[in-house]
């Protein structure tokens, strides 16, 4: 299994990898709308030479109050074709994924997932590091990770996504 940034002539298989995991369309827009946004990460799992999984980083702001410039990600969406899920390519993708985007400066990462699978890469629920969802959402749904320890210390606030998200419901 490689895990390597997604090129060009992958995007038509991003694509479908993402309306095969999700049984629809809206996660594979999402991707389409933020691809080529400065600071995203958009890493794929090539298993044989064939895609098979992928995975997707984005800028989020907090407003609030913070006493630094924070670079914060949200995870977003994570796939794995149908055929492939439960052999850990979701879990490589989001290694690796966690990896590049620390190795790149970044200082956290949130994520809107199930609480008894994220938790396992070092999230936690947001609600504890003093951040809430701007999305109506379970608390121990919405996870942040710090990539640099105490990254989150004296910053509190309502994380925002990119304005592309409003448009998947």
């Amino acid at each position: 299994m490689d895990i390597r940034t997604e090129k060009p002539e992958d995007v038509e298989a991003v694509r479908n990898i993402n309306i095969a995991a999700f049984g629809r369309e809206n996660e594979a827009n999402l991707v389409d709308r933020l691809r080529g946004i400065a600071s995203t990460f958009s890493f794929v799992a090539v298993q044989s030479d064939r895609i098979v999984g992928h995975i997707f980083f984005s800028p989020v702001v907090v407003e609030g109050k913070c006493s630094r410039n924070l670079s914060i990600l949200g995870l977003a969406p994570v796939a794995v074709l149908p055929n492939y899920q439960r052999q850990g390519i979701g879990t490589l993708l989001i290694r690796e994924g966690l990896k590049e985007c620390g190795r790149s400066g970044f200082q956290a990462v949130v994520v809107l997932g199930h609480p008894d699978f994220y938790p396992r890469f070092g999230f936690i629920p947001a609600s504890r590091k003093s951040l809430k969802c701007e999305y109506d959402v379970p608390d121990e749904a919405f996870m942040v990770l710090e990539l640099e320890s105490g990254a989150l210390q004296d910053c509190s606030g309502t994380v925002k996504y990119r304005s592309e998200f409003s448009l998947c419901e």
